[in-house]
């Protein structure tokens, strides 16, 4: 990492396997293959013939030699070029089985322990809002595009929801941002010209503030949408491809949303997981896994034509795994742990963990022995991929999870480029004024330390001292951080001014501004 300025274009895309993806006949434990025969002896992968499973990585230990479903070459070809990765044996502590209670816990961050069980907000929404505090703290937001989009599911998900009981996204279900712009035109009717100096008012001038964002917000993705373009129309033709699809048209088209949430559903194979024929390269379970990584395959082949591929991370995630021995209906039931799937040019590659063992199942046939804790995989992407500082993943809950080795070292953001950090120097206290980064394409972050609290203004001027951006604040004692937008601002030199209004003393810090 040799810039920082280049972290503010990544972008971390989710994909929600809804139902519960059964990691069994997703990767297959070669070594432990009598023992898995005995358990799926109508389902099970063959080991041998043209529907045989594929060998993932020859280099991986004998033990640890994993085949993938045979519907799944386009996570083959991803893997080789060292741009996917898989973890094994994810989960959470006191897993539940439940798929509305163990998705609530996945999108908040928690776990079946008392303590975790019940967190109303989504860790998605939390991270976002710490990493941009200003932009989620005001009726109209400062940054031309929302900070999360949702896409590909009508009902708002809880992974962006925060303590303030809204949503940090914009939900596009059904891929067209042009028709969620003409939608969201017949939101509300017209503005109040008078609002009353009262609580009711306040509650009044909000609800009106969060329609203008979304106006606002509308008008940006439709722009970025007909701006945008894809390199390849050669795309499944499945709800998921049509997600991606259009990620990769908007981050084309200029749009500088942080993440993305898509899904997929179906993965509650309770039955018919393979035809009656018993072709295990047919059914529900092959066709959805074929559609996860074809479309996966086609987004980042489209990725790499636009110049875009360097800059996006993608994770697949699943409520549960499913129960290691077949029922009787050729399908599988609800179970424990399930590998997760991460996908990208920044990856460093290869299998994390070990084949589960299926010669130690719980006595309802479950898999045990948990490996690795989901949120150990999210503290790593939102650290080392997207910039999350510390302080972030304190405020998101991740904290005291150990990363794991997921992004290269070439892409690895290094500390000095953490993004919202509560203290931004070794000695703030020698540096009252900060801005971060410094030179800017897109935005900076200002930062500094207070010993008290007043009411301050905080402003962008150009050279000539012309005002560009202005925030009336409130300065709390220790850190404070704000952003300004200079995605819109010509190339040159600007200054960022912060002013006591008590005794009218302030600070000033030179900013660059490059195009």
């Amino acid at each position: 990492m040799a810039d920082c300025e280049e972290v503010e274009d990544r972008v971390l895309v989710l994909i929600q396997l809804k139902g519960g993806n059964d990691g069994v006949n997703t990767i297959v434990p070669i070594a432990q293959y009598d023992e898995y025969a005995n358990l799926r002896p109508v389902i099970k992968i063959p080991d041998s013939g043209p529907e045989q499973f594929i060998k993932l990585d020859n280099t991986l230990p004998g033990a640890d030699q994993v085949g993938i479903h045979p519907s799944m070459t386009s996570l083959k070809a991803l893997y080789d070029k060292g741009w996917a990765n898989v973890v094994q044996a994810v989960g959470y502590e006191n897993l539940n089985q439940s798929h509305f209670k163990s998705t609530d816990l996945w999108l908040s961050g928690g776990d079946g322990t008392p303590d975790n069980s019940d967190i109303k907000s989504g860790w998605m929404g939390r991270a976002l809002n710490a990493m941009y505090p200003d932009v989620m703290g005001t009726p109209i937001p400062d940054m031309l595009y929302p900070l999360g989009i949702q896409i590909g599911d009508p009902y708002p998900s809880l992974g962006f929801h925060t303590e303030t009981e809204h949503q940090n996204s914009i939900n596009l279900y059904g891929q067209d941002p042009d028709g969620f712009y003409s939608l969201v035109q017949t939101i509300g009717g017209a503005p109040l010209l008078n609002i009353p100096d009262s609580d009711y008012g306040d509650e009044l001038a909000y609800i009106m503030g969060v329609e203008r964002s979304v106006d606002q917000y509308s008008q940006y993705i439709t722009q970025a949408f007909m701006a945008g373009s894809n390199a390849i129309t050669t795309y499944p033709q499945t709800g998921l491809a049509d997600q991606l699809k259009t990620i990769a048209r908007l981050m084309k088209g200029g749009c500088k949303t942080k993440m993305y949430l898509c899904s997929m559903g179906g993965f509650d194979t309770h039955g018919s997981q393979i035809p009656p024929e018993g072709d295990i390269t047919k059914g529900r379970h092959a066709d959805l896994l074929r559609s996860l990584a074809d479309s996966v395959k086609a987004f980042y082949d489209d990725l790499e034509g636009l110049d875009l591929a360097d800059k996006v991370v993608s994770c697949t995630f699943s409520e549960f795994g499913r129960c290691a021995r077949e029922n009787g209906s050729a399908g599988t039931d609800h179970g424990t742990l399930a590998p997760m799937l991460i996908f990208g040019k920044a990856l460093a590659g290869g299998v994390h963990g070990t084949n589960v063992d299926l010669t130690n199942l719980a006595n309802d046939n479950q898999l045990q022995g948990q490996q690795f804790d989901y949120r150990q995989v999210f503290t790593t992407l939102l650290q080392d991929w997207l910039g999350a500082s510390n302080y972030v993943l304190e405020q998101t809950m991740f904290e005291g999870y150990a990363k794991m080795p997921i992004v290269s070292s070439t892409y690895k953001v290094q500390p000095e480029c953490y993004i919202a950090t509560s203290v931004f120097d070794p000695q703030p206290e020698q540096r009252a004024l900060n801005a971060f980064p410094n030179p800017a394409t897109y935005r900076t972050q200002v930062a500094f330390q207070s010993g008290g609290t007043f009411e301050g203004r905080l402003s962008l001027h150009s050279l000539g001292g012309a005002v560009v951006s202005m925030q009336q604040v409130r300065i709390e004692p220790g850190a404070n951080i704000y952003h300004f937008d200079v995605s819109q601002l010509p190339a040159g030199p600007y200054f960022v001014r912060l002013e006591n209004k008590l005794n009218g003393k302030a600070e000033v810090v030179k900013l660059n501004v490059l195009r």
